[in-house]
Order: structure tokens, then C-alpha cells, then sequence
């Protein structure tokens, strides 16, 4: 009896060890800025967004600066994403094309941070002839092999019907097809090896993937080229789709998440 008693005991322990770990919060770097958005008021759509719907602390670098070179810390400092569990690049930084700072930006996630990258992530640190495909191990090619898709622009701000598709079933789960309002459909110039394609979009004749999946280095990455607009980055359809895909990519697709009205 006093053994069962002390194995029960310990299970007990164990078990509140296990309580306190899960009510961690996981914390996530978001780096916004650059021309062409409303990050001022996204990266605040996002950050409530998220933690109304995880239990995540969301922490901010942004950057008022409108061009396609917004200056931001992460291009000096490598070890930006210290601490955090995940990252998440909204950043618009096109006409960032130094390649030691690009490197400097991927550095974490080569070095096993997981990532988001969100909707102008895709079209940033492009150099060189980026029109054409890239060549796997191409200078110029490092950035699209970490996001696992190569798009070069995008086709008129219209309603774009999205269709999943359950190659990463984790992410999809629970979720039903949508059409959004004004966005922008992101071209495909090619979707790179290893990629997963999570979502497709059709915008009248156009078709595009527009959400995937990547594994960079044995790291996690989930993109979707969705969030133009303020009033699909505050929908309850596109918050439900980056938390389950932020999820999908720290391995935590046992964490609860709690239902949120935007």
C-alpha cells in the first residue's frame, strides 16, 4: 500500500510538472516593415490575433520606414531571434539585396528556429535575375530555398477563392474553403523540392499556390502568401490558418487553441 501510495504520489508530481510546462507560453518574434502595407496596424492585428487564439507572448521589431529597404535590427545581428521559439517575417524588404545580411536573416532558422512567413515575406531579399528560376544552389537562390516557393509579383487586388488541400493535415484540420475579399494573388514560378502545398487560390482565370509548407535544414517553415489587406489579416479564417500553421511549425500541434472572434 505505501508503495502504491508513493507511485501515485509521483505520478501526481509528474503530472503538474507536465501542467506547468503546457501553460509556458511560447514566445514569437514578429519583424514587420517596408513599403506597400498597413504593417503599423497589422502587426498589431496579428499580435492580438494570435494571442487571443495560442498561448503565445508575440514581440514586435518594427519599422516605420516605407521603402523596400526598411533598416531593421535583424540585418545587423544574426542573433536576432535569441530566446524566441518561432519567427515570424512580414517584413516587405525587397531592395534589401546585400547576400551576407540575407544571410545574416536565415541564420536562425538554419541554426533551428522555426518560421511564419507572411504574404510580402515572399517577395523580400531578391537579387540578381530572381525573375527567371532559380538555380538550387544558387547565391540568389537561398532565400526561396528557405521559403520553398519562387514568386516574383502578382496579378490585380480582386476576391481570390481559396481551396485547402490536406497534404499537412494538422494544419487544414477543421478548416472550410473561403473566398476573401480584394487580395493579391501571388505568382508561382516554382514550387521548389520538398515543399508541401497546403492551400490553393484562384482569382478568375489565375490559379496560384498560396499557402505550403517547407523542412530547411531540419527546421520547420509555414508561408501563405495571404495578408494584403487589413480586413484579411483581422479575419477569423486567415488568424485560424497562421495560428494552426505557427503551431504546425514549433512541432506543438498538442497545444490547445481557443476560439476568438477575429
Amino acid at each position: 500500500m505505501r508503495l502504491l501510495a508513493s507511485l501515485l504520489m509521483l505520478a501526481g508530481l509528474a503530472a503538474g510538472e507536465l501542467t506547468a510546462a503546457d501553460k509556458k507560453p511560447l514566445r514569437a518574434l514578429l519583424i514587420t516593415g517596408g513599403c506597400c502595407h498597413d504593417y503599423a496596424t497589422q502587426k498589431d492585428l496579428l499580435k492580438s490575433g494570435l494571442e487571443a487564439r495560442l498561448n503565445i507572448v508575440v514581440d514586435h521589431v518594427h519599422s516605420p520606414n516605407k521603402s523596400t529597404n526598411p533598416p531593421l535590427p535583424i540585418f545587423s545581428n544574426p542573433d536576432y531571434a535569441k530566446g524566441y521559439d518561432v519567427v515570424i517575417h512580414d517584413e516587405c524588404a525587397a531592395g534589401q539585396t546585400d547576400p551576407k545580411v540575407i544571410a545574416g536573416v536565415l541564420a536562425p532558422h538554419h541554426n533551428g528556429i522555426p518560421a511564419v512567413n507572411l504574404h510580402c515575406a515572399m517577395h523580400s531579399y531578391r537579387f540578381s535575375n530572381f525573375r527567371k528560376p532559380v538555380k538550387p544552389g544558387a547565391a540568389n537562390a537561398k532565400w526561396f530555398e528557405y521559403i520553398g516557393l519562387q514568386s516574383t509579383g502578382h496579378g490585380p487586388k480582386k476576391p481570390i477563392d481559396i481551396t485547402y488541400e490536406h497534404n499537412v493535415p494538422y494544419i487544414t484540420k477543421g478548416l472550410k474553403n473561403w473566398t476573401t475579399g480584394n487580395e493579391e494573388l501571388y505568382n508561382n514560378v516554382q514550387v521548389l523540392p520538398g515543399t508541401k502545398v497546403v492551400a490553393r487560390g484562384t482569382q478568375g482565370k489565375n490559379k496560384a499556390v498560396v499557402a505550403w509548407t517547407k523542412v530547411y535544414h531540419g527546421v520547420r517553415v509555414f508561408s501563405t502568401s495571404l495578408g494584403h489587406n487589413n480586413f484579411t489579416v483581422a479575419d477569423s479564417r486567415y488568424l485560424d490558418f497562421v495560428a494552426r500553421g505557427l503551431l504546425w511549425a514549433v512541432n506543438r500541434e498538442d497545444a490547445p487553441i481557443k476560439k476568438a472572434d477575429k
